[in-house]
C-alpha cells in the first residue's frame, strides 16, 4: 500500500462522504456578537458641582504643596487638559500667580466610550514646561483601571525627573488593575464593569456635566 497517496487523498474523501464534518474542521466558525447598547443612567454632576469641587481641589492642592513654588500641572488629553487650565486659572487668582500647564497625549485603547483595544498608547507630549525637580500634578477626568495613569507617568519621566508626582482626578471610579491611587479628588463613585462615566466639558463638549451611562446587549 502506497501510504503518501492515501495520505494526500484523503482529505478528498472525506470532503465526499462527510461534507459538513470538513467544513467545520477546516473552517474556522465565530460566532456574532450582540450590539451593545448605551443608555444613560443618571446625572453626577451638573455645572455648578463641577466648578465647585474644582475650587476645592485647588485649595487642597495648595494646601498639601504649601503653596505654588515648584508646582506644575500636566494635563491628560482630552478632558484632562481643561481641568488642568481651570484649576491653574483658580490657583492665579488665590496665589497672584501663574501656575504652568503642560500636556500629555495619551490615546487609550480599552471596551469604554471612545475606545478600540486594550492598552494605552502614549501618541505625543507636549509639555512645554520644566519638570525637573518641579512638584508635578498629572490631572485626568476619570481614573479607572490606572493604566492610563501609568503610561502618563512613564511618558512624564521621559521628559525629566520631577521632586514629585501626585494625581488629580475629578472622579475615581474604582476597579483598579495597578496599585495606583489619586492624592486629590473630586468625587469617588461605585461603579460596575458595564457602566461608564461620562465626563463632558465646554471646552471638549460644548456641554458642562457628569454622567453614569450603563452597557446593555439588544
Amino acid at each position: 500500500m502506497d501510504f503518501k497517496l492515501h495520505h494526500y487523498r484523503f482529505p478528498g474523501w472525506l470532503a465526499l462522504i462527510f461534507p459538513h464534518a470538513y467544513d467545520a474542521a477546516f473552517m474556522s466558525s465565530r460566532v456574532p456578537s450582540r450590539p451593545v447598547e448605551i443608555h444613560e443612567k443618571a446625572q453626577l454632576m451638573s455645572a455648578s458641582e463641577i466648578e465647585r469641587t474644582l475650587i476645592r481641589l485647588a485649595h487642597e492642592i495648595l494646601e498639601k504643596n504649601n503653596g505654588i513654588e515648584d508646582l506644575a500641572f500636566v494635563g491628560i488629553k482630552r478632558r484632562g487638559v481643561p481641568l488642568a487650565e481651570r484649576l491653574a486659572k483658580i490657583i492665579q487668582r488665590i496665589e497672584k500667580k501663574p501656575v504652568p500647564v503642560g500636556t500629555l497625549d495619551i490615546t487609550l485603547y480599552r471596551d469604554d466610550l471612545s475606545t478600540l483595544g486594550e492598552k494605552p498608547v502614549v501618541q505625543k507630549s507636549q509639555l512645554e514646561i520644566p519638570i525637573v525637580d518641579q512638584s508635578v500634578v498629572m490631572i485626568d477626568d476619570v481614573l479607572y483601571t490606572g493604566r492610563t495613569t501609568r503610561a502618563a507617568m512613564d511618558a512624564l519621566f521621559r521628559s525629566g525627573r520631577p521632586k514629585r508626582v501626585q494625581l488629580c482626578v475629578l472622579i475615581d471610579r474604582g476597579h483598579r488593575e495597578l496599585p495606583i491611587e489619586a492624592a486629590f479628588v473630586g468625587r469617588k463613585v461605585q461603579t460596575t464593569d458595564s457602566q461608564i462615566i461620562e465626563v463632558k466639558l465646554r471646552e471638549v463638549d460644548d456641554a458642562e456635566k457628569v454622567l453614569l451611562m450603563e452597557k446593555t446587549t439588544a
